[in-house]
Order: structure tokens, then C-alpha cells, then sequence
């Protein structure tokens, strides 16, 4: 990799990145609307709206992949959500397919999926599900991802991306939990494959308790190393136990399953 571009680098997975894969690129581009400070060595920032085709296109140029974190990463708006989820991340892929191809890592979210419930095991054939109008805009993302790669032959993998913190903040998290190494072990993974189509995988340390089967994307040659499980007594001791009749329990979504219309 010569140049990576790291958009939505303001954000928590951002500036994980921004820090973690220094000296993985010979040099780094690094993109949001929000203030990213002063450009770090071998670094460039580039203040962008992903909702202009124009600038998006100025951005992605000259870089050899594309890491797309950008966009709300919170339930919000219609309105809100169709210009930073969907039309921006159509920029992306756009702005790809003019410039030649360039390889795509687009964030996803569990909550593509948050209406299956928690007994069942999904893979990479269970249909989307989504929970929100957040979820919403990341099936269509992934749709996005499909259609550019089977008539542009754009590739790309997009990271059903569990919680990615430091550490689990409820039970829920115990299952979902992607530990901040393993998802820049997941990022090198992407990029250094021989080839990767356009695939999904789930982003989940290898956790006691696991929701998804990756198997479908093992040619990626992903094996995640950290578990929850480290972090179980703190949080069952924290975290009293909900009855299943709940549906925050029920659904693999959580409260983004439970909640009502956001716009009503």
C-alpha cells in the first residue's frame, strides 16, 4: 500500500486507525467534516463532505485503497441519514469506479441484521434484517458493494462491525464484542488479500458467545485472537440478567430492535 484514504478519521474507529496503521502505508490520507487537528508525518488531511460527488472524487484520487468509515454511525433522521450513509457512501464507490478501482472496506453494522434473534446462528447466506433506518442505509450500503463489484468489478468487504471498544459495556457486548486489535488486524487483512470480490464478514472477537459464522470469508484468513470473555464477571456482576420477553433480549439488535420510529 502506498497511500490508504481513512474516511469519518474524526471518529472513535478513525482515529484507532489513523494511529494503528502508521507505517502499514507508506502515507495516509485522512478525511471528515469534523476538525482532525494537525497532519502526523506521512500523513495528509482533507477536510470532505462525502455528500459532494466533486470533492469526493478529488479525495479518493491518488490513493491505493479506501478504508469508509464516514457517515453517521448513530440512528438519526431520514433526512440526515440519506446524505451521509447513502449518498455519501455512493460517492465512494463512484468515485472508485472513475478513477480505476480502487479497494473498498465499508463499515457496515450489526444492526444490518439486528432482527434475527439470538438463538439463531447466522452466515454469510442469512438475509439482512435490518433494525433502524441506521440499518437500513447499511443494506443498502453492502447492496451498493455487490452491484459496483458485479458490473465494475469494483471490490470491496463490508465489515458487519459488532462494538468495537476497548472493552464490552453490557451483556449484550459479549457476543458482539470486536476487540480494537482485532479490527486492525481485520483492516490488514482486507487490503493485503490476493483478491476479495465483494464480500461481508462479521466483525466479532472470537467471543464465548457467537451470533455469526465466518467461515463463508475465511479466504480472507481473518482469525480473531482477543474474546470477552476476560471481561464476563465484571459484567455479569454489573449487568443484571433481562428476562427474554424483552425485545432488546430477543433480537440480536438490542435496544436499536426495541425502540419505536425514530421519527415519530
Amino acid at each position: 500500500m502506498e497511500k490508504v484514504l481513512i474516511t469519518g478519521a474524526a471518529g472513535g474507529l478513525g482515529c484507532l486507525l489513523r494511529k494503528e496503521l502508521k507505517g502499514w502505508a507508506k502515507s495516509m490520507r485522512v478525511s471528515d467534516l469534523a476538525d482532525l487537528g494537525a497532519a502526523a508525518p506521512d500523513e495528509e488531511v482533507v477536510q470532505c463532505d462525502l455528500a459532494d460527488l466533486d470533492a469526493v472524487i478529488k479525495l479518493v484520487d491518488g490513493v491505493d485503497g479506501i478504508i469508509h468509515l464516514g457517515g453517521k454511525s448513530i440512528e438519526g433522521t431520514f433526512d440526515n441519514i440519506i446524505e451521509s450513509n447513502i449518498r455519501g457512501t455512493y460517492n465512494i464507490f463512484e468515485a472508485s469506479r472513475q478513477l480505476g478501482g480502487k479497494r473498498i472496506m465499508f463499515a457496515s453494522s450489526n444492526h444490518a441484521i439486528g432482527f434475527h434473534h439470538r438463538d439463531r446462528q447466522l452466515d454469510g447466506n442469512t438475509p439482512q434484517r435490518p433494525d433502524s433506518i441506521y440499518g437500513l442505509s447499511k443494506c443498502f450500503g453492502e447492496d451498493l458493494a455487490r452491484y459496483y463489484y458485479d458490473k465494475f468489478d469494483i471490490e470491496s468487504v463490508s465489515v458487519r462491525i459488532g462494538s468495537c471498544f476497548p472493552e464490552p459495556r453490557d451483556r449484550r457486548m459479549l457476543a458482539t464484542w470486536l476487540s480494537p486489535n482485532d479490527f486492525v488486524r481485520l483492516m490488514k487483512c482486507i487490503f493485503e488479500a490476493t483478491r476479495v470480490g465483494a464480500t461481508m464478514i462479521y466483525g466479532a472477537s472470537n467471543n464465548r458467545e457467537q451470533w455469526w459464522d465466518n467461515r463463508h470469508a475465511a479466504f480472507l484468513g481473518w482469525q480473531p485472537e482477543d474474546s470477552s470473555e476476560v471481561f464476563r464477571e465484571k459484567i455479569e456482576s454489573t449487568h443484571p440478567q433481562p428476562g427474554w420477553d424483552e425485545p432488546a433480549v430477543r433480537y440480536q439488535g438490542g435496544t436499536y430492535a426495541s425502540v419505536g420510529h425514530f421519527e415519530d
